[in-house]
């Protein structure tokens, strides 16, 4: 009797309009995933503007003034821009920055030059997003932690520490996945809105007046009256539109409506009283403008109060982690990253994974930008930056996507554009002029991790391009083996290999050292698509060839991890006959020796410095056997020296 392996399930698409009780729990869902980070956003935002480096004294003008941005911001970044429009651009219902890339290169592959400046922006865009998942936990738990302030001065030498310990909790228990605790999510930040909305309305309903914000006349006449100065203060606004991006990255796992429904009949309207409250509070008590949010609740409940917008700060930094788990996957399907520990976190809930050497890097990175900055304050630049350049880096894409794709009318493609570029252009000015003071975190870090992910994908063209340059033609194999004096062997061989078309390194070098072929053999390839997910009925295609030997090619979507042992299956129910304890899986180790002069003609090239990064990130990859899932007693790899 054979063992059997299950086929791979296929992935449950949220339905594109729900209703009654299913909307209800989707809604409610999204709240603790997607909404995390912009409902904390209260506990710094407002506070943020006043802060002494900005000489903004709290008069009711100012007031009036900075709540008139920070609303019409939330109306035209959230609402206008990404709830109406960003989440159109979707990717067989996914959303995020590289599912709106991975749109445009299958849309305009014949657009060399443009496809090229279109991939980098991409690119950068989601390097910007890493350091967004290492700055929202330092900043919203920071954020959090300091209303022990407002409880008294003598905690204050406790922030930082308690800080530490929370973060550090936090990324230790990734390893058990969010299956688990995902659904307190939802119901805990329902709880935080109703709390933040209700310490907000309480304010409200004392000075009405602070309603008069509402008219977009008092955002006008801020600039008029503080002219250049009033752009630093913008640098401070757009903390109240962080966690936008997520609206649109988590467009998979709940679907556009009830993300809609969750902003509009519950966010939104929590997010303004709150912000309103606090204005209301600042403009009866000045010294208020300190900490408007704590000091926003009576004193006995304090303390509640930071244990919620504790929980509230890890779901929104939960958030931010999964997000980049999900976005290492992404890159790694697509050739930006080497091959890493991707380990599925739940059995039935899709896209909850875990990955630990992202998981270890981000916690570093995190507690260093704790250690460093010391308070959310001093993070405000840092986090600026990469909000409003990810901001900005959409909205490109956007403009590419309706415009080529969709066929808009250029008039009202550029209309909205320009719309979009103009405010997300203000905020991205306003922070960049903080560079010196934080704002260098991230774009340090962006320009890192891009230049890994280029390095990356062109050192694997060029290893590409070499191993090309070294494979026999299948046909002179095919003739060597018509002449019988090869031994054959009962049982099956998967050679993996990048290549659909010739013989694998991997196999010549097996006939070199082993001078024996089994009597099938599988020339097996894993390719990637441009799409979320792959269907069963389309995952695999098979060829078959003289002399026992079958060319079989897997398909994988960019959100998907491939399983070479679930391919054989599909592969059996084809007709290919494999039996699982009689197969063997040979692979290629390829060691590197970078060259400076390694180039054919019209060949593909780095500087050897970049060579010598790509062999170091080669060596340390993960496996290729753990990656595709290999039967670890089945698997022999050869290695072979390569020159580029």
């Amino acid at each position: 009797m054979t063992a059997q392996h299950p086929v791979p399930h296929e992935r449950h698409h949220v339905e594109a309009n729900p209703t009654g009780r299913r909307l209800g729990i989707l809604t409610l869902t999204a709240l603790g995933v997607v909404y995390g980070d912009i409902g904390t956003s209260p506990l710094y935002a407002l506070r943020e503007c006043f802060k002494p480096e900005y000489g903004l004294t709290p008069t009711p003008e100012n007031v009036y003034g900075v709540l008139s941005l920070i609303l019409w911001a939330l109306i035209l970044v959230v609402s206008f821009k990404y709830i109406i429009y960003i989440m159109r651009a979707d990717n067989r219902g996914e959303g995020g920055i590289l599912a709106m890339l991975a749109l445009i290169i299958k849309k305009d592959s014949h657009r060399r030059r443009g496809r090229f400046v279109l991939i980098a922006l991409g690119l950068f865009g989601a390097a910007l997003l890493y350091g967004d998942g290492i700055i929202t936990p330092a900043i919203t738990v920071l954020g959090a932690m300091e209303g022990l302030e407002v409880v008294s001065p003598a905690f204050t030498s406790a922030v930082v520490p308690l800080t530490v310990v929370i973060i550090i909790g936090l990324f230790a228990v990734q390893r058990f996945g969010t299956a688990r605790v995902g659904s307190v999510f939802g119901p805990l930040m329902f709880i935080w809105f109703i709390a933040i909305g209700g310490l907000g309305l309480a304010q409200v309903l004392r000075d009405a007046h602070i309603l008069s914000a509402m008219n977009p006349v008092w955002a006008v006449r801020f600039f008029a009256v503080h002219d250049l100065h009033a752009v630093t203060v913008l640098g401070a606004v757009v903390l109240a539109v962080t966690g936008a991006e997520a609206l649109y990255a988590d467009m998979g796992h709940f679907g556009r409506k009830p993300i809609r429904a969750a902003w509009f009949w519950l966010v939104l309207p929590s997010l303004l009283l709150n912000y309103f409250g606090q204005g209301a509070l600042i403009l009866g008590n000045p010294a208020a403008a300190e900490n408007p949010f704590y000091m926003l609740a009576p004193r006995a409940l304090l303390y509640p109060l930071i244990t919620i917008a504790t929980m509230a700060a890890v779901i929104a930094s939960q958030a931010l982690i999964s997000g980049a788990f999900s976005l290492t996957q992404q890159c790694i399907q697509l050739g930006y990253s080497p091959r890493m520990s991707i380990k599925h976190t739940s059995a039935k809930e899709y896209g909850q994974i875990y990955v630990p050497e992202v998981n270890f890097a981000l916690a570093f990175g995190t507690l260093m930008v704790v250690l460093g900055f010391q308070s959310s304050t001093a993070l405000g630049a840092a986090y600026g930056i990469a909000v409003t350049g990810t901001m900005t880096i959409t909205t490109i894409l956007f403009f590419v996507i309706a415009a080529h794709r969709w066929q808009w009318p250029m008039w009202k493609v550029a209309s909205l554009t320009a719309l979009f570029l103009a405010v997300d252009l203000s905020f991205l000015g306003a922070n960049v002029i903080k560079i010196a003071h934080g704002g260098w975190v991230p774009v340090v870090m962006a320009m890192t991790l891009f230049l890994l992910m280029t390095t990356w994908k062109r050192g694997r063209l060029i290893l590409r391009e070499r191993l090309k340059d070294i494979a026999m033609p299948l046909d002179t194999l095919m003739a060597s083996l018509a002449s019988g004096t090869l031994h054959r062997v009962s049982g099956t061989a998967v050679f993996m290999t990048s290549e659909a078309a010739g013989v694998p390194v991997v196999l010549l070098h097996h006939l070199k050292h082993n001078k024996v072929l089994h009597e099938q053999v599988i020339l097996l390839s894993i390719t990637t698509a441009e799409v979320p997910e792959v269907q069963n009925e389309d995952r695999v295609s098979i060829e078959r060839l003289d002399h026992g030997f079958v060319r079989a090619t897997a398909l994988y979507g960019f959100m998907e991890s491939p399983d070479v042992t679930e391919v054989l299956e599909l592969l059996r129910l084809k007709g290919l006959k494999a039996k699982p304890m009689e197969t063997s899986y040979y692979l290629g180790r390829e060691q590197l020796i970078p060259l400076s002069s390694a180039r054919k003609p019209g060949g593909l090239t780095m500087t050897l410095w970049r060579k010598k990064l790509f062999a170091v990130m080669a060596r340390n990859a993960q496996s290729a056997a753990a990656f595709f899932k290999l039967p670890p007693n089945r698997v022999v790899e050869l290695g072979t020296q390569i020159e580029f």
